[in-house]
């Protein structure tokens, strides 16, 4: 059983961490230890952190950390947090292997620009985070470090890519987490381990290095065990680089101010399954009864559902393009590593003409488009973020949703990424659990750059229900 002094450091929220190590209350190794406890505990039956530093050397940037503080030196908003950061993200001193065995020994010689602003916000690097093979599809295993389970249910997947993150999370492993989403790799790992996490606007948080820098489908975003830690992550992450060209000029305190508003008389529009996917129903049924919820903290709650049949169609094509313009010389040099799904991805995208490209592009503005005239009567969407609730471990992907067959292996997670191409803010919550036990978030999207309105609205719903503070028995134990 976990030490009651350990439980309650490492399921403290992350904003009060940090404050009771800033007023020293809690030294900087005394967190590091309890967390270090939890890790050797826990890990090694979830697989959520690689490539971690010895204790020994987490403990001694602990103690660094504790000296900064004593000498009254000027520190970040993060100071003393220990940090784990996604294996798709550089980060000197940390293998790079995005999950591959091509990349098992590659060190990057530069920090990413967001590693490198979460690093001057103070918090101590003690590994990676578990990721998909090069990010693609949403469940966490790979031939470097293998797979990666769900806390709730360790049968079960704990998503992807950001898999590791959401299981340390919900583990206690961590007290915050970094991601990044394309497809839904923030917000389905969030979902399936009864966490949050948010999907920024496009252009909030910088995402340099980028081959495609105004692309703008892949986004760098904050995950944490309540909206309030979201929010606080992000004020830390978010604003402009001159490295990142796409990203526009914000004030990042905003987001550590409190989220509490009036909810009465906003307009949301309800529609979980986005006009017609396949929906297991055990979602469904746990999803509609939270249709109430909205209802109960003022909001006018409407059937209606923006127009996304190109949704599907823009973000393949120009998804593919971006692999093959990445990815192509490494299939070429190594296919015989490389997991079936991403060679049938990368392949994908080399039989693209330059025509393809153009049209998916004209009709990727015409939905940007439509979203932004739909959003002018509804100010939020609220849909399904995972068509199922975590499947087994052993499987790639489900081939199936309530009879109806997946024809690729992210088909079943078009609930995520038919909202991708809309470039909108997209938040999961939890929202509840199935009848054997299994997270199930929801998923509320907001206006064009109105990150605070969803993490404001996503705030009242985890308020009124209070399923994120339901924790693992395994965390515990």
């Amino acid at each position: 059983m976990i030490a009651e002094s350990d439980q309650e450091i490492c399921f403290m929220s992350g904003r009060e961490l940090a404050e009771v190590i800033r007023q020293r209350k809690l030294s900087a190794r005394e967190v590091m230890s309890a967390f270090l406890r939890q890790i050797a505990r826990l890990n090694p039956k979830i697989n959520a952190i690689v490539a971690k530093l010895d204790d020994e050397q987490c403990l001694r940037l602990a103690d660094d950390a504790d000296r900064q503080l004593a000498r009254g030196d000027e520190i970040g908003l993060l100071h003393g947090l220990p940090f784990a950061f996604k294996d798709l993200d550089p980060a000197v001193g940390f293998p790079l292997t995005r999950g591959s065995t091509i990349f098992r020994d590659f060190m990057p010689t530069e920090d990413s620009v967001l590693v490198e602003r979460l690093r001057r916000a103070g918090v101590i690097a003690i590994g990676k985070t578990n990721v998909s093979e090069f990010g693609m599809g949403s469940h966490t295993y790979n031939e470097v470090y293998g797979t990666t389970l769900n806390p709730y249910d360790v049968t079960k997947t704990a998503g992807g890519s950001s898999g590791g993150a959401g299981a340390a999370l919900a583990g206690g492993l961590l007290p915050l987490a970094s991601g990044s989403d394309l497809g839904g790799s923030l917000r389905n790992p969030a979902n399936f381990n009864n966490i949050v996490a948010l999907r920024p606007t496009v252009g909030l948080v910088p995402s340099a290095p980028t081959a495609l820098p105004f692309l703008g489908f892949s986004v760098k975003g904050p995950m944490g065990r309540s909206v309030d830690d979201v929010a606080f992550l992000l004020s830390a992450m978010a604003g402009a680089d001159p490295r990142d060209p796409a990203v526009y000029p914000c004030d990042p305190n905003v987001f550590a101010e409190p989220l509490e508003r009036d909810f009465r008389n906003v307009r949301v529009a309800w529609c979980l399954d986005l006009g017609g996917l396949p929906l297991d129903n055990r979602v469904r049924l746990l999803l509609e009864g939270q249709r109430k919820t909205f209802n109960d903290i003022g909001c006018i709650v409407e059937d209606a559902c923006p127009d996304l049949a190109d949704a599907d169609g823009i973000f393949l094509t120009l998804r593919a393009w971006n692999y093959w313009h990445t990815l192509g010389p490494v299939l070429q040099e190594h296919r015989q590593q490389m997991k079936p799904e991403a060679v049938w991805q990368i392949e994908l995208g080399r039989k693209l003409t330059g025509t393809d490209v153009a049209d998916a592009m004209a009709r990727h503005g015409e939905l940007i488009q439509r979203m932004r005239l739909f959003q002018e009567k509804h100010e939020f969407l609220v849909c399904a973020v995972n068509q199922v609730p975590p499947f087994d471990a052993n499987i790639h992907w489900p081939r199936e949703i309530s009879g109806v067959p997946m024809e690729h292996y992210i088909a079943w997670m078009k609930s995520a990424y038919w909202i991708t191409p809309t470039f909108c803010p997209a938040i999961s919550v939890p929202a509840g659990f199935t009848a054997d036990g299994l997270p199930v978030g929801i998923q509320i999207v907001g206006r064009y750059r109105d990150d605070r309105g969803v993490l404001q609205i996503a705030h009242a719903f985890e308020q009124a229900t209070e399923f994120g503070k339901k924790r693992p028995k395994i965390a515990l134990a």
